[in-house]
């Protein structure tokens, strides 16, 4: 059984600050994405292991009521073979959660490159200065 918790990925978190320009906002999405990506694999891996681990345990389980080990034992192995099958499912959940929101992110991406793509080519290749959003709201 291994106990490592070591994260085997190195995503650099997405840095949340006040730069909500067009570029910016997508590369944040797209920064969102490929962690909530990578999160998801790392989740699907864990899950995996403490299902193995879940499955290892219940074994053992077996083997020291086979070598007639205290009853105490057994059922305290027993326990934890049953808590790593429930963290696992609920790992699996997580893992659900992480998926939708990677598709999320995605999905935002391409929603705000379709509402916002053409107004910032118009932004960046005039010469001529222009308003700051939201001034014609005053």
């Amino acid at each position: 059984m291994s106990s490592a918790l070591t994260p085997r990925s190195h995503t650099v978190p997405v840095v949340a600050d006040n730069d909500n320009r067009y570029k910016a906002v997508q590369a944040k999405l797209t920064k969102l994405g490929a962690a909530m990506d990578d999160a998801t694999v790392e989740l699907e891996s864990l899950r995996r292991s403490m299902q193995a681990n879940a499955s290892q345990t219940e074994c053992l389980a077996h083997d020291i009521e086979d070598a007639d080990l205290d009853p105490k034992f057994v059922a305290l192995t027993a326990d934890v073979a049953t808590a790593l099958a429930g963290a696992a499912k609920e790992v699996r959940k997580l893992c659900g959660v992480a998926n939708e929101t990677t598709d999320l992110a995605y999905k935002t991406r391409r929603t705000h490159a379709k509402l916002y793509r053409a107004l910032d080519d118009i932004r960046s290749n005039r010469r001529e200065k222009t308003p700051k959003p939201g001034f014609f709201n005053r």
